[in-house]
């Protein structure tokens, strides 16, 4: 396949890897409470910077090359 290695993230989950990461989160004390939207408002607060850094780019290069 000429994207095979690329194509592994989207290969099924592992139910014995994720029992075992289960298990060590559980061992370690578990998520606590407002642990998911914390990680989610992590997770936004570094994605949309960066994507709004890529439009802006994409947004100039048009700008330089049909309008200048």
């Amino acid at each position: 396949m000429l994207f095979g290695k690329k194509l592994k993230l989207l290969k099924k989950p592992d139910p014995e890897k994720e029992k075992k990461l289960r298990d060590e989160i559980d061992k370690q004390g578990g998520l606590e409470k407002g642990d998911i939207p914390a990680m989610v408002i992590s997770a936004m607060l570094i994605i949309v910077p960066v994507a709004v850094v890529a439009l802006l780019l994409l947004l100039g290069i048009g700008w330089l090359l049909f309008f200048a």
